[in-house]
């Protein structure tokens, strides 16, 4: 089984959320083009004792991919 390496997890995340704050920075510009992924509604599972709650949804922008890319050019510089 691989080993999962967490710095590079970390690093894509962190990308993904410097990126969005640079597109919502930059509203109204071509970095804030995007589109959104997951469910619309959040999907209930009802047990009796307990109510469980799944909802997931990605909003991808340029400015989040560019946020990516520079992630893992920083991945390569420290590993």
């Amino acid at each position: 089984m691989k080993k999962i390496n967490w710095i590079l997890v970390v690093l894509v995340l962190v990308g993904f959320v410097i990126g969005r704050f640079i597109g919502t920075f930059f509203d109204g510009t071509f970095l804030n083009y995007g589109q959104t992924f997951g469910l619309s509604s959040p999907i209930e599972l009802n047990m009796g004792f307990v109510i469980l709650t799944f909802g997931l949804q990605f909003h991808i922008t340029i400015s989040s991919v560019i946020g990516v890319i520079i992630a893992f050019v920083v991945y390569r510089f420290i590993r």
